[in-house]
């Protein structure tokens, strides 16, 4: 009987978007909490970019001996659930991949990942849409946690990029939170930031209250802070030491299922936004990441089997 096989896409010696291929690997059953998705789609991230430029290799977060997966963000549907899992086959779900060192990613036909990773999917939300949010809606809650609620007096908070995935998703969450936002991109983006219920700025400035540095500005960002304020960064590798009182925080995402849940739930509710750059086929994975690559992406790029 012959081993039933599924494509994904990989990075054996990384060395940007020409060194992306697609192999074939074969289809695993889930083991225990564990279930198989269905690829529908799968988004593209700035993460992706630097695995595929060997980044997380030269650090040595990655030791594969055969080949990286490449992907975090995905959508589609459970096709196989193991012991334990209450999840129905069926099931339209979401959710997204951490760490570095893996020979499996979501830009892939099929995806073995725990189901404490995923959320389900609302029928008002198409899959392709879902992909787009996990990774940078997740990322954006946990770093307004970071922030913490704002201080009654001090609380005017700066997100750098506020037009892009991760930031846009920070200037609409930190609001709950009580920050007076003032959302940092290009001029061209005045209308989409204002549109969060933000305020709008084209420059740093300085004496702000917090800053979330969602465009990884790093120290610039950190300058822009006053004396004693807040800095939370996306960089985890690259921590910028402390100073002036700041306290200073980075975010490091991890997968959280019931936080996803709020977080679509959110966006079938119009509340957060889901965009969608351009839609591409899994074996034209190199095409996108170089469209990403090459930067004023609003939205996401996506990939489908």
């Amino acid at each position: 009987m012959n081993q039933v096989t599924s494509r994904r896409a990989v990075v054996r010696v990384p060395s940007g978007p020409g060194s992306i291929e697609t192999v074939d690997a074969p289809v695993a059953e889930p083991g225990p909490a564990e279930i198989r998705v269905k690829i529908a789609a799968a988004a593209v991230n700035p993460v992706d970019l630097a695995v595929t430029a060997g980044v997380f290799h030269r650090l040595g977060m990655v030791h594969q001996p055969h080949w990286t997966g490449l992907g975090w963000d995905f959508a589609g549907t459970v096709e196989a659930a193991g012991p334990g899992v209450e999840l129905p086959v069926g099931s339209r779900v979401a959710g997204f991949l951490d760490g570095f060192d893996r020979d499996h990613g979501s830009h892939a036909e099929h995806l073995l990942v725990p189901a404490a990773y995923v959320a389900v999917v609302q029928d008002a939300v198409d899959l392709v849409a879902a992909a787009t949010v996990p990774l940078n809606a997740t990322t954006a809650a946990q770093a307004v946690d970071l922030l913490g609620e704002a201080p009654t007096r001090s609380r005017r908070l700066l997100v750098t990029g506020a037009a892009g995935a991760l930031g846009a998703y920070v200037a609409v969450l930190a609001q709950d939170r009580g920050w007076q936002v003032t959302g940092l991109a290009r001029a061209a983006d005045e209308p989409f930031v204002r549109g969060l219920g933000v305020d709008f700025a084209t420059g740093l400035g300085q004496g702000w209250d917090a800053v979330a540095d969602a465009a990884a500005l790093q120290e610039p960002a950190l300058r822009a802070v006053r004396d004693g304020g807040r800095f939370v960064g996306v960089q985890p590798a690259a921590r910028l030491p402390e100073e002036r009182g700041i306290t200073g925080e980075v975010i490091i995402a991890h997968p959280d299922g019931p936080l996803l849940a709020g977080l679509l739930a959110r966006v079938a509710a119009g509340e957060l936004p889901a965009r969608i750059h351009a839609v591409v086929p899994l074996d034209e994975a190199a095409d996108a990441y170089r469209a990403m690559a090459q930067g004023g992406v609003r939205g996401r790029i996506v990939l489908v089997p």
